[in-house]
């Protein structure tokens, strides 16, 4: 509507919107202006108002108050917290007391019509339809220890992480009755988190011609809005909603979206008691086996955008490296009851190893954020700190076997959700990963240096540390693989590196 401030087009415009039958929301714009009536219109309007007992202060409450707008106290010095905390109550007094006198029908009125909306409500008997999505299920089928038949994997099969993380959410959806609602920037099946709707209507979700699906279309190739709308579904706490796209861009776009819904979620707890309200921003494509699509895409900085980067307990990120990973780490984030999950997964098919065969932990103790994927056979000449698929899979399959043949033993302890880790008892924590321990480890991840700090802190650790920009420059486009080694993140490459740490001094 042209303005905003004619109520004869507010109205119109409420009234034709509720004439429009296409079974979806509509929105009425009124065209107003920032500030109206203020004095400090536009732009301008965002910074600091007039000052307190001013002749403009006084000059935008006339309209109200007439000529009692003369008596609204101020204070001379602004400095003086208690007198000017003082002169706000005064205020405060004289307006109820302004509202009382003269405008005691208009808020008489108004309390009458509230009360009859809410009877009007109330008579409506609204309830939840039949077969409403339940999303306490997610917390209720989602045991870290046991991975469910429908999203177990066969050992020597191969599936991207992606692709796991689309099947074990569609499981969860199903479970549920439909309480995770998804999108994503034009990439539904690219991230495969289409798989969270697999068994449910296909298309877009429409209000009247197609409520039964879960997949919501938000305007294209747009991160920020995207996670917008999805936090904000969430926040009502009858849905998850879940985002994807390339780990390079949903990360900064949706990281503002991502730390509202932690920051409000967690003052709601002052109002109402009761779990975060749950929010999914996968980061697909995640880091350096995306190569092929260049270094803007393939990005390994996303990570430390969100990593242990919220108040404790509101969000939990998480770096799997084999598929099997993925059910124990997403049933450990529900158990967490983190308002924030963040997985960062990668695209390629990847290996269903058999982790028994190898001498590697199963892949439940993921669950725990940080764990030992290995101990050394006898005792260990230093302890290998892995965080990220591309990397642990080129240190499990290459490098660890060249290491072992030379007789290097070695322990390996694998970083997937330092939030997870921080959830577990102190003596346990302290049993996984302590002081000591960290003065004796070298780091390998496909993320930047800065996520490794605390797990690597000795000074020639850090030195012989690789990560994608330990060459000083951005990675080139390719082949994952030639991406990886271009890095000097290959197996032998690797090999090579921890060679030169322990020669130079390093581990035990």
């Amino acid at each position: 509507m042209k303005d905003g401030f004619d109520m004869g087009q507010v109205i119109t415009g409420q009234r034709k919107a509720l004439s429009i039958s296409n079974g979806q929301p509509t929105a009425v714009v009124y065209r107003t202006e920032k500030g109206f009536g203020y004095g400090i219109t536009g732009k301008k309007s965002h910074g600091g108002g007039h000052k307190r007992g001013s002749e403009a202060y006084i000059d935008t409450l006339r309209p109200l108050l007439g000529n009692y707008a003369e008596e609204i106290p101020h204070v001379d010095d602004p400095g003086d917290a208690e007198r000017l905390e003082a002169c706000h109550w005064a205020t405060l007094e004289m307006l109820r007391d302004w509202i009382r006198s003269e405008a005691n029908d208009v808020c008489q009125e108004t309390a009458r019509r509230l009360e009859a909306a809410k009877d009007g409500l109330d008579q409506r008997q609204r309830s939840p339809r039949a077969g409403a999505p339940d999303i306490e299920e997610l917390y209720r089928v989602t045991d870290p220890v046991t991975t469910p038949t429908d999203v177990a994997l066969d050992i020597g099969s191969k599936i991207a992480l992606r692709s796991q993380l689309g099947r074990v959410l569609g499981y969860l959806n199903e479970k549920s009755g439909g309480s995770i609602l998804l999108g994503a920037a034009d990439l539904l099946d690219s991230t495969a988190i289409s798989g969270a709707s697999r068994n449910f209507s296909p298309g877009f979700f429409h209000y009247g011609d197609n409520p039964d699906s879960r997949t919501l279309t938000m305007g294209g190739i747009c991160e920020d809005g995207l996670s917008c709308i999805l936090s904000g579904i969430s926040g009502f706490g009858k849905h998850c909603g879940a985002g994807a796209s390339y780990g390079a861009f949903i990360s900064p776009l949706g990281h503002i979206p991502a730390r509202v819904h932690a920051i409000s979620q967690q003052m709601k707890q002052e109002v109402q008691r009761s779990r975060y309200a749950p929010f999914i921003l996968q980061c697909g494509h995640a880091g350096m086996k995306t190569g092929e699509d260049g270094p803007t895409h393939a990005d390994p900085q996303a990570l430390q955008l969100h990593i242990e980067n919220y108040a404790p307990g509101t969000a939990v990120t998480l770096t799997p490296w084999e598929p099997q990973e993925i059910w124990p780490l997403v049933a450990a984030s529900f158990q967490a009851q983190a308002a924030v999950i963040v997985p960062f997964v990668t695209r390629p098919g990847e290996p269903v190893l058999d982790r028994e065969a190898l001498g590697l932990a199963p892949a439940s103790e993921a669950a725990k954020g940080v764990y030992k994927l290995r101990s050394a056979a006898s005792t260990a000449v230093g302890t290998i700190v892995l965080q990220g698929s591309g990397v642990a899979l080129a240190f499990v399959q290459e490098a660890l076997p060249r290491l072992t043949q030379d007789g290097i033993d070695l322990d390996v302890i694998y970083v997937a959700s330092p939030e997870l880790f921080d959830q577990l008892p102190q003596e346990e924590r302290d049993t996984l990963f302590n002081d000591e321990i960290a003065a004796t480890t070298m780091g390998i991840t496909g993320f930047t240096l800065p996520t490794m700090y605390r797990w690597i802190r000795s000074d020639i650790g850090l030195k012989h540390s690789l990560h994608p920009f330990v060459k000083g420059h951005y990675l080139g486009s390719g082949a994952g693989e030639m991406v990886i080694h271009e890095a000097g993140l290959d197996g032998e490459a690797q090999a090579r590196a921890i060679m030169a740490w322990l020669d130079d001094g390093g581990g035990n």
